[in-house]
This record gives structure tokens, sequence and C-alpha cells, in this order.
């Protein structure tokens, strides 16, 4: 598929992910976006509000995706270790085959206007909590530790998740489904009852 023939919204969140993560979110222009995605601005702001509004898509679509294939595991079949394992070893995986989009994200969450960085909260909040719902009810039915709080846990979790992007490398030696196996045994070991 050509630059022309490819779809101008994948085209602007396609170049702007890859100018955030070569220049950063507050180095790279507008004027630098959609010449590279060979657009007007006026055809950027038809699809997005602002600057702001493409570094939201660029993690929404990433946290929507994780989202829907939580669910699809936290609801599917098998015991409650087999569906947190699955969904610890999806998270990592996935977040590393979307490494720039993640790197992006965290490294400027923190320039998004207020009222979208609420809106982004909220949203990695409602996906932080299906996931705690699965150490819940591992933890009521006697499968899981449960001297340690679900929310700690999540916590703890997600913080090796989210600073991936500081150290993890698609060029060394462990591929993103192999680092998603380990943490999720790590998450597992970690909940067992003592």
């Amino acid at each position: 598929m050509t630059q022309d023939q490819e779809p101008v919204r994948q085209r602007l969140l396609g170049e702007a992910t890859r100018l955030f993560a070569e220049q950063g979110f507050e180095s790279t222009s507008v004027q630098e976006v959609v010449s590279a995605a060979g657009v007007t601005k006026g055809a950027m702001y038809h699809y997005f509000d602002s600057k702001d509004d493409l570094l939201h898509e660029i993690y929404g679509r990433v946290l929507r995706m994780q989202m829907e294939r939580l669910t699809h595991i936290a609801d599917g079949p098998g015991s409650v270790s087999e569906r947190l394992h699955a969904a610890a070893a999806d998270v990592v995986t996935t977040t590393v085959d979307n490494l720039d989009d993640s790197k992006i994200f965290f490294r400027s969450m923190h320039l998004l206007a207020p009222d979208t960085r609420k809106v982004v909260r909220a949203e990695r909040r409602n996906y932080h909590e299906r996931f705690r719902d699965l150490v819940t009810e591992g933890q009521r039915e006697g499968t899981f530790r449960n001297d340690v709080p679900a929310d700690i846990v999540v916590d703890f979790f997600f913080g090796s998740v989210h600073h991936l992007g500081t150290w993890y490398s698609p060029d060394g030696p462990l591929s993103g489904a192999a680092l998603g196996a380990h943490f999720a045994d790590l998450l597992l070991t970690s909940l067992r009852p003592q």
C-alpha cells in the first residue's frame, strides 16, 4: 500500500508515533507530523483536535486492544491461575510489540492537558481493575495468597510493565513472548499460598 492509499488517520498516527519516539512529544511540531504524513494541517484537524489528541490516541489504541484481549482472557475458559498467567504474559507481550507507543506515552503523559490526562488515567484504571479482579478471584477461592492486598499485587506488577520501555530491547536475547512468560511466572509464583 502506498502512502497515498493508506488511510490519512493511520498515516498521521504512524508518523506521529515515529516522530514522537525519535524526537519526543514536546520537540515535535504539528507541521512536522503533517509533512511526514503528506497531508495538510486541515486534514490532521479533521481527525484530531490537537497534538494532545494524537498522543492520547497513540496510547488509547494500544490500551483498547489490550483491554479487549484481557476481557477475552479473563472471561474465557481455564482456572484463575491459567487466566491470570495468560493475561500477565499478554500485557507484557503487547506492550513490547507496541514499545514505541508505550515509551512515548509514559515519557509524555505529564504533558497532556489536565482533562485528557484525567480521561487516560480512568481508562488505565479500568484495565488495572479488570486485571485485579482475576487476582481477587484467586484470593477468594484460596488459589492465591491473600495476605497481600490485590491492589498492591497489581501496582507492583504494572510498575514493572510500565517501565519496559526504559530497558527492553527487541534486539536483546528475549522475545516479547518469552519476557511475558517470565513476568507471568514471577507473578504467579509470588501469589502461591505460603
